[in-house]
């Protein structure tokens, strides 16, 4: 039986090994929970992420007098599966039919190769990853929402918002 208070405990004092027992104890049964909540499969897995995260990031906040460890995680993952769904109601992934792809692609592209060879931005834009370099691209270049992005890159809304949030964080942190 795992000791999620003891876990919980251990990631406050960043122990990464303590977040992986608990996604192996707990992350069948936390996707389960969040597939039932948000009835598609992409945005469940993305719930259970930020859950993951949250629990990384707040595990100091767990309070054991008020409640059970599993209970707290449990809550987390909750509260992200509402506001998923919250968020998902005023935004929607454009269908591929609604757009051509392949002018997008030429679009963005060009617009990567536009930038000089010695830019500090084309470095750091080179250093990340495909599709968070298009997602990052089209956003600015072509004025895309998330939701746009997601349908034309065919991906889960969450993860091109992660995609984005990341890779400006990590675009950030090279161009400083």
């Amino acid at each position: 039986m795992t000791d999620h208070a003891r876990l919980l405990k251990s990631c406050a004092g960043g122990d990464r090994a303590a977040l992986r027992a608990l996604m192996d104890a707990e992350g069948g049964r936390m996707l389960g929970v969040a597939r039932r909540m948000l009835r598609r499969a992409d945005l469940a897995e993305d719930a259970v992420q930020e859950c993951l995260v949250l629990v990384w990031r707040r595990a100091d906040q767990f309070d054991p007098t008020r409640g059970s460890a599993k209970g707290w995680i449990y809550t987390i993952l909750r509260n992200r599966c509402l506001t998923l769904l919250r968020r998902e109601d005023r935004e929607v992934a454009t269908e591929p039919a609604e757009f051509d792809r392949a002018e997008d692609r030429i679009v963005v592209d060009q617009a990567f190769d536009r930038l000089a060879a010695s830019s500090d931005l084309r470095r750091c834009l080179a250093g990340l990853d495909e599709p968070t370099r298009r997602a990052i691209v089209s956003s600015y270049v072509l004025g895309h929402s998330h939701g746009e992005i997601a349908g034309r890159l065919g991906a889960p809304l969450g993860s091109v918002k992660s995609w984005v949030r990341r890779g400006l964080g990590k675009l950030r942190e090279c161009l400083s």
